[in-house]
């Protein structure tokens, strides 16, 4: 962004027509759309030196089970001040840091190994967090459970985004972090702020669901690597949404903004990192790894739902747009005084077989099931697994992500290996969910959708397979015990 008084006279030297009402804004004058007399000279100045970016990670050993490592993740890199945008998320992960720091003083010691980071090279494209992860990729599919990410932070409304597997343990973290300023649960408020601000079946979910639905991650920060190249659970956490915004990526982004129009009393810094806090010591400190599964195959169940929905979307609208055209009716409505060039017809949209998705989806459907019974059972009867039990299924845990994973990747995009989760071929951040079945469809590549529901119908499986080991352990277990 600019600053008013540098779009003043570029807006003011503008004529043509009137900008209509929902384009004009504030400022006094009358806004035209163009062009004018004025011409614009923009001087542009580079600094093309190459330097060192410098990750920080800070490792707390753990006392029974070093090998398994809680990593948590914020940049510290910024375009220019950065006050919002990153220093906002990596103060707030600073102060976990220095509390989990003030906990081993007293003498504690986590289970689990803590790694905290501090990445450089965010900006420029993910370059710390990738680097890092690419160097040190077996040790991490290893040794790593989860990566909880942050980054911008504001006051407002708890966001969760992140692997589905995770979704139930993110969302009993959230019930007992308390909103600094409405005094209740950040759960009832973000509950509330969906409630409020979506229709229909979205409605009635928000309402009704135990737990709120997290996002799908595409990518645009730092637990990229993590999750779609190398297959560790993920989480990325952070509020907003009343903190005005403008200021994203600009010299604007001070901390004189930051203090007077994003979280004045850093109220939400704390908030952030009594979330990022909580979550880092349950998981360190878990006697078994809270997984759970229905929540994930309820999220990929309605995943295959839009792709089949969209291909018969897709079916409809081809075959009314090429009959509109066969009948002249696109034709007749044109404009008289314009040159009419009638759209190519296109081919036929046809019946995909998503049978080998579905099917893997219906045993997933209850392995999950039957995982998160086997779990309640485990936890309610008050009894523990032998430490060698635990060690193997924390083992199986750990591999149900990587089990979503391909070693060949997406097709054009052999990196993003991550079967469910992508950042869009052509979207950037936003996600594409089942992304090689979508993507296939919106492009009309139709032997390439079949081929990849294929793929994920054997990630699937995989998954479904680490999940019924998982049960195995934990019914065979209690059984010793």
């Amino acid at each position: 962004p600019i600053s008013y008084a540098d779009a003043l006279p570029l807006l003011k030297a503008l004529g043509g027509a009137v900008a209509p009402p929902e384009w004009r804004g504030a400022l006094p004058l009358t806004y035209h759309l163009g062009p004018g007399a004025a011409t614009v000279h923009i001087k542009l100045e580079f600094n093309w030196n190459t330097v060192t970016a410098y990750d920080v990670i800070a490792k707390l050993r753990g006392a029974e089970h070093a090998d398994e490592w809680i990593v948590r993740g914020n940049h510290h890199d910024a375009w220019v001040y950065g006050a919002d945008d990153p220093v906002s998320g990596a103060v707030a992960l600073m102060e976990e840091a220095r509390a989990v720091g003030q906990l081993v003083k007293t003498g504690w010691r986590p289970k689990r190994t803590i790694v905290y980071a501090l990445w450089d090279g965010e900006e420029p494209g993910l370059l710390g967090s990738t680097e890092w992860a690419e160097t040190h990729a077996a040790e991490l599919q290893r040794n790593a459970v989860v990566y909880i990410n942050s980054d911008s932070n504001g006051r407002g409304f708890l966001g969760m985004g992140g692997s589905h597997t995770l979704e139930k343990f993110i969302n009993e973290v959230a019930r007992d972090v308390v909103d600094p300023q409405k005094k209740i649960s950040v759960s009832d408020r973000a509950r509330a702020l969906r409630v409020a601000n979506s229709s229909g079946e979205d409605r009635r979910e928000a309402r009704d669901r135990a737990d709120l639905r997290i996002e799908a991650l595409g990518s645009g920060s730092d637990w990229t690597p993590f999750l779609q190249h190398l297959g560790i659970a993920s989480l990325n956490i952070g509020y907003g949404g009343e903190d005005g915004g403008g200021s994203y990526h600009s010299i604007y982004d001070s901390f004189d903004h930051y203090t007077r129009f994003v979280d004045p009393n850093f109220d939400y810094g704390i908030a952030l990192a009594q979330t990022g806090g909580r979550i880092v010591l349950r998981l360190a400190d878990a006697d078994i790894l809270p997984f759970a599964f229905a929540n994930f195959s309820d999220s990929v169940e309605r995943y295959a739902r839009e792709v089949m929905q969209l291909t018969d979307r897709m079916r409809e609208e081809t075959a009314e747009r090429n009959r509109q055209s066969n009948d002249r009716t696109l034709e007749i409505v044109s404009d008289p005084t314009q040159t009419f060039v009638p759209p190519r017809a296109q081919s036929p949209v046809p019946y995909l077989n998503f049978a080998p998705m579905q099917n893997s989806l219906t045993r997933l459907q209850t392995s999950a099931r039957e995982f998160d019974r086997a779990m309640s059972a485990q936890l309610a009867s008050g009894r523990t697994l032998s430490p060698e039990t635990r060690k193997a299924l924390d083992g199986v845990l750990m591999r149900t992500e990587r089990a979503l994973t391909r070693n060949e990747g997406l097709p054009r995009r052999s990196w993003f290996k991550h079967q469910i989760y992508a950042p869009g071929f052509y979207t950037g951040y936003g996600v594409k969910t089942l992304p090689g079945v979508r993507e296939a469809i919106e492009q009309r590549n139709w032997a390439e959708a079949s081929a990849q529901i294929e793929t994920v119908a054997r990630a699937l499986d995989n998954f479904v397979a680490e999940v019924e080991r998982a049960t195995t352990m934990l019914k065979e277990g209690a059984t010793r015990r």
